[in-house]
This record gives C-alpha cells, sequence and structure tokens, in this order.
C-alpha cells in the first residue's frame, strides 16, 4: 500500500478486521495507478464486444487501444442509441451493444421526450454494484466505531417496473438491486443489520412498507445506530410520516397487535415474529414525544444512539440539508457513494465530511471513464465543449476544473454523456476526487424527478391555452422546487395579462385545472412520483401582480446584470428574489387531483 496515502494512516489507528483491510486495500490498489486499470478495462470492453453491431460500424479492426478508440468511435447522448436500445427492448436478441445477453433495463430519473431513458445492463453488473456496496462500510468504520454493536434503520423501497414489448425487465437500478439474490440472500454483516425486514422492503405498496419499516425502527429504537434513505428527501418523507401517523403506531405497540392497514401476507407474517407482545412503556414514550408541538431533534429523542444519518445531500438534495438539521438535532451527514442508472462510479473517502465538502473517489474498475471540459462563459454558465479531441482521461482531469462526465461501460454505452456536472477537488493517491456539481440541464428536482426548461415551457404553453380564448396570456414566469413542505412540490410563479393590459385574475376552478394540465404535461418519473410514490406534493401555480417582472429585473440590473444580456431566470433559489416575487402574488392555487400515471409496458 502506498506509505502516504491517509486511507491506510486510518487503518493503521483503528481496529480494523480482516474483511475491512482486504476491501481497503483494495481501495488502494485501484487508486494507486489509476490509468493502466482504465487502459485494461477498456481493452476487456472492446475485445469482448468486437463483435457488436455497434463497433463493426466504426472499422475499429480489433484495435483496443485507446488513442484509436477515441478517433474513431463518437461521443454519443440517448438520443443516438436509442434505435439500437429500441430493438433490443422489441425483443432483437443479436449482439447489438453487447456481445453478452441484456438481461434488463435500468430505468434513468433522467427523462427523454418525457419517459424515462432505458439503459441497458448485463448480469454480471449486479456484481460490479454489489462490490462497490462491499467498500461502504470499510471506509465507515475507520470514522464511527462500534457499528457492528447495534443496527440500521433504513428506508427502502421498490419502485413499479414493467416489461418491454420483448419481455425485459424494465425497472429503477435500486429496485432491481433490492430483488436480486444479491440482496435478497446477502451473507450477515454485523456492520450492515437493518431494522427493516426484507419482506417490508420489497413490498410494492409504499404505504405498507412505510408503516412496517417505522414500525421495526421504533420498536428497536436503542438498537438504531445511524438512520438513512437513499435521498434526503425520503428521510424526510419517512418523518413526516410518523407525524401523520405515531397515534397508530402508538396502538400497536400498546396493544402488541399489527394494523389492519397491513395486508400483505409476507409482511404480516413477519411481523407477527417481530411484534409479540405489547410494550406499553414504550407507547407512553412515543405519545409523549410525538405528541408536542416542537419536533426540533425528535430524530435523537426516539433515537438516541444515532450517530449519523446515511443519506444522499449533493446535487439537488442539498435543499433538504436545514431541515434534516432541525429534526436530527445537527447529527452528521454521511453521503457515502455516487452511482447511477448507466453505472456505479465512486464511493467517498471521508464521509463524516460536511455536505458541502463531499467528495467522491471514482473507482477505476467500474467503467471506463473520459471528462469533457465545461467552459465557463462571461455570465458564469458553462457548456461543455463539443470538440470531441478535447475528452480527458481520468488520470489527466486537473483540480478545479468542471467537467461533464463520458462513460464506456461492459454493457454497451460507448462514450455516453451521463450529463452529470463535476468538479474536481483533489486525489486520493493518483485517482481524482470529485465534487458532484449538478445534473445537466435540469431546472427543478424534488427527489428522483428531473424537469429541464423545455418541459417547463410546454408545460406552461399547455396550461396557459385553456385561458387564451378569454384574451389572457402569461407574459412571463418562473419556478422553484418548495422543500419545506413534506413532501416538497412545484412552485410556479405566473404573471398574466388580459385584454384590458391589466393583470388577469382567473377564476379559482380555471387555475386548478391549469394546475393539474401542467402535472399532465411532465415527464412519467414527475407523475409516478406524485401517483405511486407520493414523494412529491400537488403543483402549486402562484400568480404575481402586473409589473413583478419588470421589478425582478431591476433588482438583478441593481446586482451587476447586464441590462442587454438579461434573461428571466427559469428558476430561482435566491432569498431576496423569492421574497421579492411572493411579496408580489396575488393568488396562489394548487393542482386539484393527481394526474394520470399507469406502469405500462414498454415498447
Amino acid at each position: 500500500m502506498a506509505v502516504d496515502s491517509p486511507l491506510q494512516s486510518r487503518m493503521v489507528s483503528a481496529t480494523t478486521s480482516e474483511k475491512d483491510v482486504k476491501a481497503l486495500k483494495f481501495i488502494e490498489e485501484m487508486t494507486r495507478n489509476p490509468d493502466s486499470v482504465q487502459e485494461k478495462v477498456l481493452g476487456e470492453i472492446l475485445t469482448r464486444n468486437s463483435n457488436t453491431e455497434y463497433l463493426k460500424r466504426f472499422d475499429l479492426d480489433g484495435v483496443v487501444d485507446r488513442k484509436t478508440f477515441k478517433s474513431k468511435v463518437p461521443v454519443v447522448t440517448y438520443e443516438d442509441l436509442k434505435p439500437e436500445i429500441q430493438r433490443i427492448s422489441n425483443g432483437d436478441c443479436s449482439p447489438i451493444l453487447s456481445s453478452h445477453p441484456i438481461t434488463e433495463f435500468l430505468t434513468s430519473s433522467g427523462t427523454s421526450a418525457g419517459e424515462r431513458k432505458l439503459m441497458p445492463t448485463i448480469e454480471e453488473d449486479l456484481d460490479r454494484r454489489q462490490l462497490l456496496y462491499s467498500l461502504l462500510m470499510p471506509v465507515m468504520n475507520l470514522y464511527v466505531p462500534g457499528l457492528d454493536k447495534g443496527k440500521g434503520l433504513y428506508f427502502l423501497f421498490v419502485k413499479s417496473e414493467s416489461k418491454t414489448s420483448g419481455g425485459l425487465p424494465a425497472r429503477p437500478v435500486l429496485t432491481s438491486y433490492y430483488k436480486s439474490d444479491h440482496f435478497k440472500r446477502r451473507p450477515y454483516d454485523p456492520y450492515n443489520v437493518y431494522t427493516s425486514p426484507n419482506e417490508a422492503i420489497l413490498c410494492s405498496d409504499s404505504s405498507q412498507s412505510m408503516y412496517a419499516q417505522m414500525l421495526c425502527g421504533l420498536l428497536m429504537r436503542h438498537e438504531v445506530l445511524r438512520l438513512g434513505a437513499v435521498f434526503a428527501s425520503g428521510l424526510l418523507r419517512a418523518i413526516s410520516f410518523l407525524q401523520n401517523n405515531w397515534k397508530e403506531l402508538a396502538r400497536d405497540i400498546s396493544t402488541g397487535t399489527l394494523s389492519s392497514r397491513i395486508f400483505d401476507p409476507a409482511i404480516k407474517n413477519r411481523m407477527s415474529k417481530i411484534l409479540t407482545k405489547p410494550d406499553q412503556e414504550l407507547a407512553e414514550f412515543l405519545v409523549g414525544v410525538c405528541s408536542q408541538e416542537n419536533w426540533e431533534g425528535i430524530i435523537t429523542k426516539i433515537w438516541p444512539n444515532t450517530k449519523y444519518l446515511d443519506v444522499i445531500v449533493t446535487g439537488a438534495m442539498a435543499q433538504y440539508i436545514p431541515t434534516l438539521e432541525y429534526y436530527s438535532g445537527g447529527l452528521p451527514m454521511a453521503c457515502t457513494m455516487y452511482a447511477s442508472s448507466e453505472s456505479y462510479f465512486g464511493i467517498n473517502l471521508k464521509p463524516m465530511c460536511k455536505p458541502s465538502e463531499v467528495s467522491y473517489t471514482i473507482m477505476p474498475n467500474m467503467a471506463y471513464f473520459e471528462f469533457l471540459p465545461h467552459n465557463h462563459d462571461g455570465d458564469g454558465a458553462a457548456e461543455a465543449s463539443l470538440d470531441e479531441t478535447s475528452l480527458v482521461e481520468l488520470a489527466n482531469v486537473e483540480v478545479g476544473k468542471e467537467y461533464e462526465l463520458v462513460i464506456t461501460t461492459y454493457a454497451g454505452l460507448y462514450r455516453y454523456r451521463v450529463g452529470d456536472i463535476l468538479r474536481v477537488t483533489g486525489f486520493h493517491n493518483s485517482a481524482p476526487q470529485f465534487k458532484f456539481i449538478r445534473r445537466k440541464n435540469v431546472l427543478l428536482s424534488v427527489e428522483s424527478d428531473k424537469t429541464d426548461e423545455a418541459e417547463l415551457q410546454k408545460a406552461v404553453e399547455n396550461a396557459s391555452r385553456l385561458f387564451a380564448e378569454q384574451g389572457t396570456r402569461v407574459i412571463e414566469y418562473t419556478s422553484y422546487a418548495e422543500t419545506k413542505t413534506i413532501p416538497g412540490h412545484y412552485v410556479i410563479y405566473w404573471e398574466l395579462l388580459g385584454r384590458d393590459q391589466s393583470n388577469a385574475l382567473m377564476s379559482e376552478e380555471v387555475m386548478a385545472k391549469c394546475c393539474l394540465e401542467m402535472e399532465e404535461s411532465l415527464n412519467s418519473v414527475y407523475r409516478q412520483s406524485r401517483v405511486a410514490d407520493k414523494s412529491i406534493g400537488p403543483l402549486e401555480i402562484r400568480v404575481v401582480r402586473n409589473g413583478t417582472f419588470e421589478e425582478l429585473m431591476d433588482y438583478a440590473i441593481s446586482r451587476g446584470a447586464s441590462i442587454n444580456q438579461y434573461k428571466v431566470p427559469r428558476c430561482v433559489s435566491f432569498t431576496p428574489i423569492m421574497e421579492l416575487l411572493d411579496s408580489r402574488v396575488v393568488s396562489a392555487h394548487f393542482s386539484p387531483s393527481l394526474p394520470h400515471w399507469s406502469p405500462e409496458r414498454r415498447r
């Protein structure tokens, strides 16, 4: 191992198990010479997939070196690969993208034409994901001792899945993992014991699943050493669920009987072995704590031995940090890994750092990585260069610079633009570490949803047609993701103009229809979150008085914006701007019902 490695320094001072030592040594090996690992990975991918229809197009002639690969194979987006993916989806089993059979599609939370993207995956990809998971606790154990002495309360859920017309499963990456034998039949590990039984996690009814997981967490409250969910928003949903259901949960604990709301046979059978007798003392404690109006620090009140929260609070999830701090009493928040539907990428080697300091070390064995430089213009905006010769190798990125991530995977994505914008913060050994900055082109996000500017524009246009005949139109708009409410929801500010050239107030009925029409116009990921997952609340339109957006421009110019280059921001987050907008609101309206969504068969 590298003598000066910070990971090794911690290993020396920590009581480390043989299993952990093996995992940490693997991290050191992978990061000592990432360039050679990357060369090997690309060689393996090109050698095994040389007979695929896609690679044959570029006349590689069996050459697997990086220079030839980069000169002949183009950088692509999802739209470029859509015809090939569609053929596989329809049941074409020939080696189109991968020589190994595509076993399922992972549905990306990014959208294409309003629908989830389908990411091809092969059977061995599960082994790669499991490998990355196996590295998380060995690193965490270096920072937080004694995690084998208790349990983790994690709120984990499966989401809706479908089959393509060719019969392949199409589902989110975590649903795929939770339903795999890697998860369901995982060997016992004292550092990875959960309070939630598999039966509750695998229940497709999110309400029953949440209830059972929360009940188990309360019954084992003194054993809980860490609380988590995939996203910060998910953990806050669990707290909101407790706020709304603590009386029923306390009644179950008091009587030793399970609520009739749980009717899933697998959960009922499993819970009969966990909820075995009444616990009046715990029930009274729960009533005493939860009946208080002030829920500040509620997490540590109920789960007093909690050492940290395990949630993603980078990117769009950063907006939830203040609320999590309020409910947790300031517990540390650990962001442990960086992954997507396209591939798993890397881990945080300093998991107990502040959320603002989170950086991920990309593991060079997961895929072949390239980086498209982002160039900032005078307004501070950034766009990736379209010059494919400018792509940088993993080992050659520069500290302080921003890049768009481009990957080549074993499952058949070649030089694929993921859309994540990363900034290089430093190195671990010779492997670069990256801070996640944002998703490219994403305007609004509450949870796993991603709405871009074009989609929001289309939704506004569709909704505004409802009152066009009356001579009223939307002359300007902006938006933000309201996350102080649980669940969060989209807020859209409209300035309207009527025939009389004044601010046109529409009826509540018409505005409610506009809210619903906007939701119907948004992508299926958003609508699933609204209907099935209930992780997003009803969309809200706030109508502002006439002249508000002129005031917004005046404010921006007063802060140094160019009057010639000023454009209305389609999403706002700066507090003074939001205060200005809210002070001009003349009416607020919410979507009256749920938009349409159903887990239809993929064509």
